[in-house]
């Protein structure tokens, strides 16, 4: 957590440092003429050893209405080389608390001599180990989503500060329905889809408030120098929006897996496939909100921010099922102990 702490104060020193950008990007395009030069590129013509050449025009991101074309920010440093280097510092220090937090979930399994995820306060440091791995391993295949480490190092702070004082739970043995080998196939791939579906839940909140920002802008109003200086720097609502859709589409299949995993995990711990559990109740429930979210986001009218209200709503059922079915409610799951 200190290194965590350490990287989100060099994240916010990339926001700061780098430089503002000018409202200007975001409304030049917003306006009649940037809209329809935007949507309409000219293309260049040259002559090269009589042999006419091309030049590609500027391309933007047309937003999943159809309504605008907006390009994308330049990142959390603004372009600007001081914070790009902050930046940099930034995803080191991540790195370096990803490794750190990796060895406490290593020296956990070896201290329980099993699975290091049986109770929540395993679940939790694994989860969020997880989703930081997820936000490295975007970067390392050259994703620009810098612009997302400062949110998730937040939320990953707030994660882990919830796991070592409220969920801690001593190192101990299991019961024997869990000594099993569903519960490397079943529990981790719970854990992976719960952290790539936080990842997208990031991702969707900050499309909220990008689309509401260029909405603002397009009616005519003026938004705020905090909104500005933030919001001017994240890629177009349209990019956030595409980028969430593909993260929770591409990790929805593990997660029809994971309940199939579970069900057949529960005809050899429990006799039956499905019991009705609580858990297992509000893991189809989950399932089938985000299904919804997928089926509204490719219907042409529930693209956008119906489709992102359907996705948070999405993740609120996993929220739900994850915090509050383990705390709240009593069923056959409750034997791992909080």
């Amino acid at each position: 957590m200190a290194v965590y702490t350490l990287a989100f104060f060099t994240y916010i020193l990339e926001w700061i440092f780098g430089s503002r950008s000018k409202v200007a990007r975001t409304a030049n395009a917003l306006t009649a003429g940037g809209e329809a030069k935007a949507s309409a590129p000219a293309v260049a013509v040259k002559q090269a050893g009589g042999t006419a050449v091309l030049e590609r025009p500027k391309v933007v991101v047309r937003s999943a209405s159809g309504a605008r074309d907006v390009p994308d920010g330049p990142g959390a440093h603004g372009g600007d080389a001081q914070g790009d280097l902050f930046g940099r510092i930034a995803v080191s220090l991540t790195v370096v608390a990803f490794l750190v937090e990796l060895g406490g979930v290593v020296a956990r399994a070896a201290s329980v001599e099993r699975a290091p995820w049986g109770n929540m306060y395993e679940f939790n440091i694994t989860f969020s180990t997880v989703a930081i791995g997820v936000y490295l391993g975007l970067l390392a295949l050259k994703k620009n989503v810098r612009w997302l480490g400062l949110f998730l190092v937040t939320a990953v702070l707030l994660d882990l500060g919830l796991a070592v004082t409220v969920l801690y739970t001593a190192s101990d043995q299991l019961v024997p329905a869990l000594h099993s080998y569903w519960l490397y196939i079943h529990v981790s791939t719970a854990i992976f889809c719960g952290a790539v579906f936080y990842v997208g839940a990031v991702t969707t909140i900050l499309y909220l408030f990008k689309d509401s920002y260029e909405t603002k802008l397009q009616s005519g109003g003026k938004p705020g120098a905090f909104a500005t200086s933030v919001l001017e720097r994240l890629p177009a609502s349209a990019s956030l929006d595409k980028f969430a859709y593909r993260i929770n589409a591409a990790v929805f299949p593990l997660w029809t897996f994971t309940i199939i995993a579970g069900a057949i995990w529960a005809g050899d711990a429990w006799g039956r496939y499905w019991n009705w559990d609580p858990k297992e109740t509000w893991s189809f429930i989950t399932w089938v909100a985000y299904a919804c979210y997928l089926h509204a986001r490719a219907t042409a009218g529930w693209k956008g921010r119906k489709a992102a209200y359907l996705a948070m709503i999405a993740f609120g059922c996993w929220l739900f099922n994850y915090y509050g079915v383990n705390i709240f409610v009593s069923g056959k799951h409750s034997y791992a102990g909080v």
